[in-house]
């Protein structure tokens, strides 16, 4: 399964194609699934233009993608930085009405475990992010583990063999657990290309798009999400 993370945290200093609005998300959910992505992660944002939690901007996005890509599932970031910010984000997911189909919730936030509990609650499948061994630990040892949907091992190393390790490690720490969960391997900026090609030579699901990177495996600049995103199929389906 490949997901397109369509915009993150990122500004259009870093890509003048970064979507923000409703519209925009919608717009580049579309290219991209017809490019060949099968799910998406996105970070909705408020009028300002800043990552948002508000349960009218959430609504939003997802109405726009879902009415653009019916069927696609959408999965949104709860990362500790989105405003309000730290443990007080919990309180706008708490209002969310219109949900996505599941968020990433990264375990090296000291309320990763609260967060799972909220967002199960809510029905909502659970992403869990790994960015360490001690991450991994820390996941296995919940007894909420089992019912994600799947784990999320995020590289952010930049260092190819150094990112690699650090992967390796983390599914070591899965594998001595006996966790069946799905897997799906991603790298950020100069990572993401040797990620992508570690995910599927292990058969793994991965992601690309302008949250993680704006190169195309050439180096050379990507024209959008789209483009990243052929440029991942055609390393899975070379002619």
């Amino acid at each position: 399964m490949l997901q397109a993370c369509l915009n993150g945290g990122r500004t259009r200093d870093f890509h003048p194609a970064v979507p923000f609005t409703a519209a925009e998300l919608a717009h580049d959910a579309a290219q991209s699934v017809a490019a060949g992505a099968r799910e998406l992660h996105v970070h909705p944002r408020g009028a300002d233009g800043a990552e948002s939690l508000e349960p009218d901007d959430v609504a939003q996005a997802i109405l726009a993608i879902r009415t653009s890509v019916p069927g696609v599932p959408v999965g949104l970031s709860t990362h500790w930085r989105i405003p309000p910010g730290g443990k007080a984000r919990q309180r706008p997911i708490e209002q969310w009405t219109v949900l996505p189909d599941y968020v990433s919730i990264n375990l090296i936030e000291e309320d990763a475990a609260e967060m799972i509990s909220l967002v199960l609650g809510k029905g909502m499948g659970i992403e869990a992010g790994l960015w360490s061994v001690s991450d991994a630990e820390r996941f296995i040892a919940l007894s909420t583990a089992p019912r994600c949907l799947r784990v999320l091992i995020e590289i952010n190393e930049q260092d190819a063999e150094e990112g690699l390790s650090v992967a390796t490690g983390i599914i070591s720490v899965l594998e001595h657990a006996d966790f069946a969960l799905p897997i799906l391997l991603h790298g950020d900026e100069a990572s993401v290309w040797p990620m992508f090609t570690e995910a599927m030579a292990r058969g793994y699901d991965s992601r690309i798009g302008l949250e993680d990177g704006r190169l195309l495996p050439s180096g050379k600049m990507a024209t959008d999400n789209a483009d990243i995103v052929h440029a991942a199929m055609m390393m899975q389906n070379p002619a």
